[in-house]
């Protein structure tokens, strides 16, 4: 067995045995404003709950280990004084990692991920209307754990208001296990579904995605794909170029465009669900190419 001393091991390394080791970990989806109000979206996985009388939940932004920055969640945490919590389940787990993305300071996550704001009851920041349940939180103290690359930050808030699905309920009013489908983080690039199992999630933090509100309104309204699969979809850097739309059409498509010729409503169908297929292939690529095939 190996005996370290965490004074003598490389950051990276140190973080990658503590977040190996130490798992499942359930997931704060904080969402605060910053001092001119815009709205800010983000998951952290050192989370939990410490007490019920009174009702209080941690969670830890970390500094950043590259260059020992702080992340907007603390800046406007320390500002304002108040958050939602979000529990995160699996039908949205793919936007909540869009939302991880380094998006500039007054980007919107919501606006990226495609997640619906709804305003609280009591604290200023926006509910995410898809989360099963939502915690209104008001901030009691922040406490800094250290001033390097990697250290926390204590964020201990205070349950005001607590909006539960009642979706995810049993008969006798108690909060399912199976019907809540939370998903949790695990070392690497691994999740855990709560009532399935590992997964792998790759981790959007190398580039910065188009976003929801950068997608053809046709592909961001579509009654075939879902949140997660769009997040998917959303995550591309850029779009494809039209010569390799066409060069796609011509060779993936020509049969499905003749099928379905002077059918467009019927023909758009067919391309989503293709669409879908590939996204579930994780050939993110083929699946922008069959879409915007449609209008081009």
């Amino acid at each position: 067995m190996l005996s370290l001393d965490p004074k003598e091991l490389p950051q990276p390394k140190l973080h990658q045995y503590l977040l190996g080791a130490i798992g499942p970990r359930p997931i704060a989806f904080a969402s605060t404003l910053d001092a001119e109000g815009r709205p800010n979206l983000a998951p952290y996985s050192f989370f939990n709950v410490f007490s019920s009388n009174p009702p209080i939940l941690i969670f830890s932004p970390a500094r950043r280990g590259r260059d020992n920055t702080t992340k907007h969640t603390l800046e406007n945490a320390l500002v304002t004084k108040e958050c939602v919590i979000n529990i995160v389940n699996y039908a949205m787990v793919e936007q909540m990692s869009l939302a991880s993305t380094e998006y500039p300071e007054g980007v919107s996550e919501f606006t990226k991920t495609g997640l619906t704001p709804i305003a609280s009851e009591v604290v200023k920041p926006f509910r995410v209307k898809e989360a099963p349940v939502q915690f209104e939180c008001k901030i009691n103290d922040v406490v800094a754990l250290g001033t390097q690359g990697g250290a926390g930050n204590l964020v201990i808030c205070e349950v005001v208001r607590i909006h539960v699905s009642e979706d995810i309920l049993d008969d006798d009013g108690r909060i399912s296990p199976v019907k809540i489908d939370q998903v949790a983080r695990m070392g690497g690039h691994f999740y855990t579904r709560a009532n399935q199992g590992l997964f792998q999630l790759p981790q959007p933090m190398t580039q910065v995605g188009i976003g929801f509100d950068k997608m053809p309104e046709d592909v961001r309204t579509s009654q075939v794909l879902t949140g997660n699969e769009l997040a998917q979809l959303a995550g591309v850097e850029s779009l494809p170029n039209e010569t390799e739309v066409n060069e796609y059409k011509l060779t993936e498509l020509a049969d499905l465009f003749m099928e379905f010729e002077g059918r467009a409503g019927e023909l758009e169908q067919q391309l989503h669900h293709k669409a879908k297929a590939l996204v579930a292939e994780k050939k993110i690529a083929e699946a922008w190419m069959t879409l915007l095939a449609f209008n081009n």
